[in-house]
């Protein structure tokens, strides 16, 4: 759908996009393909896609993949999409808010793939909640806002690595992240975009009853980024307790949360809750 076919659709439907719903519309055909690339589709995989708007991304969706699930919060771009794709099996098309959706779900994405241009207001809640899911994506690829594509990438000791960093990398390693100009939209958006890929770890880095402490770790460490962690930990765990388990991953007391690895919050979640298990 090139933008003048885009244009076209919107006026012949008597559709005026709306800015609260990060309605802005990936026209470009050569970076929709790149984000098809980056997805490695087979003929066998299943698709999540959350905000198709008018189906651009859906219709490559569909011609390399056996299922396509796209969730779509505005009635209107439902209607339109029922008609464009009328007939075509591959597609279940689902009128709901995604993040609502992702949030509420219990489904087992394990096999699933999300390739999705998010709608940018809620594109972190919605990753977020996938990968907390008990049975996640195996493959994310998502554009979004270039900021929050960074902070997806980042590592210990960027400016960007932060909570969303390690809630992400927790479950899936960055594979990759490029940027797409703002003309590449209807309308242009205010801010840089880029497309991430993220693949699922083939073994997870804690047991799955270790996850909520490893994520109050994780927010608690980061609500202060200019204080110490060990400060913010306390609201949770004892001094004593929390120096012991500093001193035995050989880390500073005095050391700041940006500067504290992956892998080291996963040993340190270890570490508290076995101990606290004893």
């Amino acid at each position: 759908m090139t933008l003048s076919e885009m244009r076209r659709v919107l006026d012949q439907q008597g559709l005026q996009l709306t800015k609260s719903l990060g309605q802005n519309f990936l026209h470009d055909g050569n970076q929709l393909r790149r984000i098809v690339a980056a997805a490695e589709l087979r003929a066998s995989d299943r698709v999540l896609e959350i905000g198709p708007g008018l189906g651009p991304l859906t219709e490559l969706l569909l011609e390399n993949a056996s299922e396509v699930l796209a969730i779509e919060k505005d009635a209107r771009l439902v209607a339109f999409l029922k008609e464009r794709f009328a007939g075509q099996a591959k597609l279940r098309l689902l009128h709901a808010d995604g993040l609502d959706r992702v949030r509420a779900d219990e489904s087992n994405w394990q096999g699933w793939k999300l390739v999705a241009n998010l709608p940018y207001s809620v594109a972190s809640p919605i990753l977020v909640e996938l990968s907390l899911n008990a049975h996640p994506p195996d493959r994310i690829v998502a554009t979004l806002q270039l900021e929050v594509a960074r902070r997806l990438m980042a590592q210990a000791g960027d400016e960007d690595y932060g909570v969303l960093s390690l809630l992400m990398q927790r479950r899936y390693e960055p594979q990759g992240l490029f940027k797409i100009p703002p003309g590449c939209f209807f309308p242009p958006p205010d801010v840089d975009s880029a497309c991430v890929t993220l693949v699922r770890r083939e073994r997870e880095l804690l047991p799955e009853a270790m996850h909520p402490v490893f994520v109050r770790l994780v927010k608690l460490a980061f609500s202060q980024r200019r204080k110490m962690m060990v400060k913010l930990l306390r609201q949770d765990w004892p001094a004593e307790r929390l120096e012991a388990a500093l001193a035995a991953l050989d880390l500073s007391p005095r050391i700041r949360a940006e500067a504290v690895t992956l892998e080291q919050f996963v040993r340190l979640t270890q570490w508290l809750t076995q101990t606290t298990i004893r």
